[in-house]
């Protein structure tokens, strides 16, 4: 099935829930057999590892497997599993896949959490953590260690926007025994397929795209068969699960992804160029910019972009930033992204990355183009030009 027919299809089975077309919430915890004999049974196959088995709504429902069907086709993994959020997803695949003396590798371009996540905690339990240049490709190889155990990868990167050689880098993973774990939040099941190129876990922070509307958290983790049983078993170990609403949210996302990032991603390419001949702006980090240094390697191994990608403005001056934020109305100054609306917001990189460069001088913000008319998009952030224009005009005045 193409794509857009995946969506729709994936997961859905109406002839279980008397012609329904979605698959209803299901609230659970307990769930009742009508005989010890089924009891047994349920159990025998939750035991066997068998697709939409439950003793336990923490084990899951059929709200809960519907979305895993669902993803796990999609993004053309093994299975899938739900998280309460992406991070927690995050989370529970490195501590799934890392033990005390194990080595990791994660770029300084990845989401600030993962790489918390990974030195303030997993170190605390000595796991070895080194931090990369998300550019490095296959010289990744001078990194390994004999007990490097995980290699992880976000392409493109959290706020900086580097695309990494996936491929080569998971090759030389893989050649040590290492296991390749992906943050394809970015890329969405539509347009970067991870098990294509070499990835044995990938992650998707499904408040993002898979949701796509701003108003539930959860995060998706696919494994390959090789890690499946591992990360099953560190989930039902921490007592990950998320609430089955939040499920179906995703579920109904899911069904319009593809026809909303059609949108994201073509307003975000045509703002991405308006904005490059704009005097303000130093840069335009969008991989689909034949000016991005990984323009090359996203057009090979990407087959679309979403709304994400950031900016630096030529100024240095914080009075100019806030200006140019302030002036903005469809642009809303908030963290996350992927939902229908535009969001703004500044960042510092350089401050948290330690081995990745930042070549540019500016101050730097990230947007996420939502569905907004694109034109009256151009024009809000016209107004923020004006806006940061005027700042410096103030302050030119004042210095002469």
């Amino acid at each position: 099935m193409k794509s857009n027919t995946q969506l729709v299809s994936a997961g859905r089975h109406p002839e279980r829930f008397a012609g329904v077309v979605n698959t209803p919430i299901f609230r659970a915890s307990t769930i009742l057999a009508d005989s010890m004999a089924e009891w047994d049974a349920m159990k025998r196959a939750r035991a066997a590892d068998q697709v939409g088995a439950s003793t336990y709504g923490r084990f899951g429902t059929p709200t809960t497997h519907a979305l895993e069907e669902a993803v796990a086709a999609i993004e053309g993994g093994y299975r899938s599993l739900v998280y309460p959020s992406g991070l927690a997803a995050i989370a529970t695949v490195l501590t799934a896949l890392l033990a005390a003396g194990d080595h990791v590798l994660v770029p300084d371009s990845a989401y600030s959490p993962t790489r918390t996540f990974l030195m303030q905690v997993l170190a605390r339990y000595d796991v070895e953590v080194t931090c990369y240049d998300p550019l490095v490709a296959c010289g990744i190889d001078t990194l390994m260690r004999p007990n490097t155990r995980v290699v992880y990868v976000e392409s493109p990167g959290s706020e900086t926007f580097e695309i990494q050689d996936v491929p080569a880098i998971a090759a030389v993973a893989h050649a040590q025994g290492a296991v390749v774990v992906m943050d394809n939040t970015w890329g969405t099941p539509l347009f970067f397929k991870p098990f294509e190129h070499g990835v044995d876990v990938s992650i998707q922070a499904a408040t993002k795209y898979i949701v796509g509307h701003s108003d539930a958290m959860l995060g998706i983790a696919t494994c390959t068969r090789e890690t499946w049983l591992k990360v099953k078993q560190a989930t039902y170990d921490m007592g990950q699960t998320a609430g089955p609403d939040e499920i179906y949210l995703a579920l109904r996302g899911l069904r319009t992804m593809g026809v909303r990032l059609q949108q994201h991603g073509a307003s975000g390419l045509r703002i991405a160029q308006w904005l490059e001949d704009q005097p303000d702006v130093e840069v335009v980090l969008h991989p689909g910019l034949p000016s991005h240094p990984g323009h090359v390697l996203w057009k090979r191994d990407f087959t679309g972009a979403c709304g994400l990608f950031a900016i630096v403005l030529r100024t240095r001056s914080q009075k100019a930033l806030t200006a140019f934020v302030d002036a903005l109305q469809h642009f809303g100054l908030g963290v996350s992204w992927g939902g229908y609306e535009s969001l703004a917001i500044p960042f510092t990189p350089g401050k948290s990355h330690v081995g990745a460069r930042w070549p540019y001088q500016g101050l730097a913000l990230r947007l996420h183009v939502g569905l907004e008319d694109t034109e009256d998009l151009i024009d809000d952030l016209r107004h923020g030009f004006e806006a940061l224009q005027r700042v410096q005009s103030v302050a030119e005045e004042s210095y002469a």
